[in-house]
Order: C-alpha cells, then sequence, then structure tokens
C-alpha cells in the first residue's frame, strides 16, 4: 500500500498528521518480543502514524520497530513516521512534564515526538500504582495552566512537534485556551458512531483544533467498552449495501467528519482492512442513518471519581 493514499491534515502547528493512526494501548500488555513484529508489520501494511503512551508501556517495542523499518529500507528517515505519547497523570505537574517526555524518548529511541498529549485531564500522586482503581487520596487537583506551560516548554525545546490534550471535554478545553500561549493542536477522545460528541466536534472546529478518535470500533472486546458499534444494525445494513465491512464503515464516517481514527488491530488481515477507507465515500442517507444512531459511551472513568478528588461524578469528569 501506497503512504499517498492515507491523507493528512495539517494540524495549528502547522505539522502533517496522517489521518489514519494506529493504536498500541492493549491491556494486558503482550510481552514487547510479542509486540515490536506487530509494529513491524503495522509499518509494512502502510501505517506511518503510531499511537502510543507511557502509561501504555508500548513505547520500547514501537522505537524498536521504527529502528527496524529503518534498518530495512521499509523507511527512510524519521521523519516518514507520525508518533504520537501521552504524559501519564502521575506527572501531570509543572516541574515533572519535561523529565516524563524525556523518559518517553528515551524508551522510543528518539529525538522527539510528533505529538504530545496530556494524557487525562487529572493528577494522581506520583507513588499511585498503574491498577485500574485508585485511592480516595490518590486524585489530585490538576494545575492546568502550570502543566500546560511546561507542554509547551517542550514544543519550544522541539523535543514535541505539536501539543495537545486527551479526553478533554468542551469546559476543560476552554479554560486550557485561557492561558494558553501555544494551543493544543489535537484533542484525542472516545469516539464513534454510537459516541458522536458532536459538541466536542463543533467547539473543536470553531477553535481549529483536530480531533483523533480512541474506540472508533466501540473497543467491544474490552472490559469497559461497547458492542453498540459492532453489533449495529444500521451499521451492518450499510456495510452490506456497500460490500464494505461494518468496521470499514464506522471508519469511514469518522473521516467523513473530519476526525483521525486510532484503530487497533494486531490481525494482520483486518490492519488491512482498516486501511482500505479512502477511495469510497458514504451516501447522504448513510450519513442521516448513521447520526440516527442510539448514544452510549462506552469508558465512564470511575477510576478518576472520589468524593474528596476534583471530580465527585461522571459528569464532572467529562463536562
Amino acid at each position: 500500500m501506497l503512504l499517498k493514499t492515507i491523507p493528512e491534515v495539517v494540524l495549528n502547528s502547522g505539522h502533517k498528521m496522517p489521518m489514519l493512526g494506529f493504536g498500541t494501548g492493549i491491556v494486558p500488555l503482550p510481552p514487547h518480543h510479542e509486540l515490536f513484529p506487530v509494529f513491524l508489520d503495522a509499518i509494512k501494511a502502510g501505517y506511518r502514524h503510531f499511537d502510543t503512551a507511557a502509561y501504555y508501556g508500548s513505547e520500547e517495542p514501537l522505537g524498536q520497530a521504527i529502528a527496524q523499518a529503518l534498518e530495512q529500507g521499509l523507511i527512510q528517515n524519521r521523519s516518514e513516521i507520525f508518533v504520537t505519547s501521552k504524559l501519564w497523570c502521575t506527572d501531570a505537574h509543572p516541574g515533572l512534564v519535561l523529565p516524563a517526555l524525556k523518559s518517553s524518548l528515551q524508551r522510543l529511541g528518539l529525538e522527539y515526538v510528533d505529538l504530545y498529549l496530556i494524557h487525562f485531564p487529572v493528577r494522581l500522586r506520583q507513588e499511585t500504582k498503574r491498577e485500574t482503581h485508585n485511592n480516595k487520596d490518590d486524585i489530585l487537583p490538576l494545575d492546568m495552566k502550570g502543566t500546560w506551560e511546561d507542554m509547551e516548554m517542550c514544543s519550544k525545546l522541539g523535543l514535541a512537534k505539536s501539543i495537545g490534550v486527551s479526553n478533554f471535554g468542551v469546559k476543560k478545553l476552554s479554560k486550557l485556551q485561557q492561558n494558553a500561549i501555544i494551543p493544543p493542536a489535537l484533542v484525542q477522545v472516545e469516539m464513534n458512531a454510537a459516541w458522536q460528541q458532536e459538541n466536542l466536534r463543533n467547539f473543536c472546529k470553531e477553535n481549529e483544533i483536530h480531533v483523533a478518535a480512541w474506540s472508533p470500533l466501540g473497543a467491544n472486546g474490552a472490559s469497559w467498552g461497547s458492542h453498540a458499534v459492532m453489533n449495529s444494525p444500521i451499521l451492518k445494513d450499510i456495510a452490506f449495501s456497500t460490500g464494505k465491512t461494518l468496521a470499514q464503515v464506522a471508519l469511514r464516517w469518522l473521516i467523513e467528519e473530519g476526525v483521525t481514527p486510532i484503530v487497533r488491530s494486531f490481525n494482520s488481515e483486518r490492519m488491512r482492512q482498516n486501511l482500505e477507507i479512502f477511495d469510497w465515500e458514504l451516501s447522504e442517507g448513510d450519513l442521516e442513518k448513521i447520526k440516527q444512531m442510539p448514544q452510549h459511551r462506552g469508558f465512564k472513568g470511575e477510576r478518576f471519581i472520589s468524593e474528596s478528588g476534583p471530580y465527585k461524578s461522571v459528569e464532572d469528569l467529562w463536562d
């Protein structure tokens, strides 16, 4: 597959980003020696945008795959790969951001990331373990202004070509922009045909913030996910009438909404099918049907909710 078949978007930072990302977060995390060939296979298939995070534990094998791709001549230079990584909550505080990014770069074996995101609008005590549930005393208020200033420093130093956030809603994005010198280039959120985030998309369009979608197929295999996308009778009918897979229809919907899907499949056939979404379009009728789908958030984020913390309800967390 030729790289030119994957369109690019120009972020407000001026940097280009491929409009389809390959996700590397999976629970439980396979051993590095199993992940490395998967990521290398993704590069061979044509993926050029990879999404990782300090929390995922996948930075090191991804870096190894990029190095191997260079050695094998699959890519000619580092600039052909767009790498996103994320600042975990235990380091989301002034003075901790730059060391955290440098640690990520060391694991990746890279001199810079193309995009660095604040993973959640949450700060956790540094001693907090990686479990999916936090103690109530682990969740601390986020110094958004000071943390973003450190993110801006990462950009100014050239360690991150673009900076942004993940899992921020409209209120939090608005608050961030009040003091930002460098505006966020992108927000990455849960988004799919069954959780369309229309209000957020409209806000981001008005403010020139690009939107990327994690869980674009509903994460139906995850403990917190939803089958609302892959079991949707509406999407099944559209897939049948267009001769496409249901996943391709769901991903194409995001593309037509101007959103970058972050797909994650370690199956070689599906990995390649997910790339085949750029040479056809959904009809106006199909788009209207998808707009009518019931809406359901898959990831609630209960681990960040506490009566003694900054977010006392799911509504507080997600605006």
